[in-house]
């Protein structure tokens, strides 16, 4: 499927923070659902999932319908950060997995090392999935500032364990810090929170770049795929199916955390200087026991 999911990219992307070099630079927000359907947002005319907060940004911002993303992770996660079509860098086949020694290729240049050259603060909060089996490949080298998430593909929302066929262990780091007092915390609130963090404490003379891609709608691990804390569950009691009602769950938690992370840009005197890009990095993964109907 052909990648057309970036909305402003580097050679792009650099020529009109360029152009506001004179004026103020402006911060940027990149903020990436995972596994997020076309019909698991509101203003997509889905009636059951209520997403207010994305849909204000819809409502006000520019809404491109013809955009396509690769149907996978890692392959969306690399053009989204290079601008690349993943068959040049070599991540076109699938996802990378715990054990597989590659990464995206340190020849190519992130979003982040571009917009470093201009001048950006550059934080990522959440999911990288680009490869980590040498230092070189993670997010500290590859043009971050700092990394609040995990590298792998999946992993438990609360206890934060990813867990392959052959594999299972901690995996959420604070920089290169592994993170062991989150234990029973919900990922999507642990996120959010820390982007929150950033944005306040960040000096609003410094054009800021925080890449925000949520867990949030990715299944978790294998026995209990889907997770979210009762506080979402139970806006959804005309739900019947337990499944669907334990998803929209994870969807209303992942619409609060984007409206809070707007609302911190609002009280930090940020919003107004803002770009502000959602997008999912691929579809619904297409398994009924996630997207079952009622």
């Amino acid at each position: 499927m052909p990648n057309h999911r970036i909305i402003l990219h580097h050679a792009m992307l650099t020529a009109v923070l360029l152009g506001c070099v004179v004026a103020k630079q402006p911060h940027v927000i990149l903020i990436v659902a995972d596994d997020l359907g076309w019909d698991d947002v509101s203003f997509h005319g889905s009636n059951q999932i209520p997403t207010p907060n994305i849909d204000n940004l819809a409502y006000n911002g520019i809404l491109l319908h013809n955009y396509y993303v690769q149907p996978i992770c890692t392959p969306t996660r690399g053009a989204l950060l290079t601008g690349r079509h993943p068959i040049h860098t070599g991540l076109q086949h699938s996802v990378i997995t715990a054990p597989q020694p590659y990464g995206l290729p340190l020849n190519e240049t992130t979003m982040a090392q571009y917009l470093k050259t201009l001048g950006y603060s550059t934080h990522i909060v959440g999911k990288w999935h680009l490869g980590f089996f040498a230092w070189e490949y993670t997010p500290l080298y590859r043009g971050f500032d700092s990394h609040y998430g995990y590298y792998n593909g999946e992993e438990d929302y609360y206890v934060h364990d990813a867990e392959g066929r052959k594999y299972v262990g901690l995996d959420f780091r604070d920089d290169k810090k592994l993170v062991r007092d989150a234990f029973g915390e919900y990922s999507t609130e642990l996120f959010t929170a820390r982007a929150e963090k950033i944005i306040h404490t960040h000096d609003p003379n410094k054009p800021l770049f925080l890449y925000l891609p949520y867990q949030a709608v990715h299944s978790a691990n294998r026995k209990v795929p889907l997770q979210a804390p009762y506080k979402y569950t139970s806006r959804f009691p005309y739900i019947q199916d337990g499944k669907r009602r334990t998803f929209a769950g994870m969807v209303s938690a992942l619409d609060d955390g984007i409206g809070n992370v707007t609302k911190a840009l609002y009280d930090a005197g940020l919003y107004n200087n803002s770009i502000i890009i959602f997008t999912t990095d691929n579809g619904e993964i297409g398994r009924a026991s996630c997207r079952e109907r009622v």
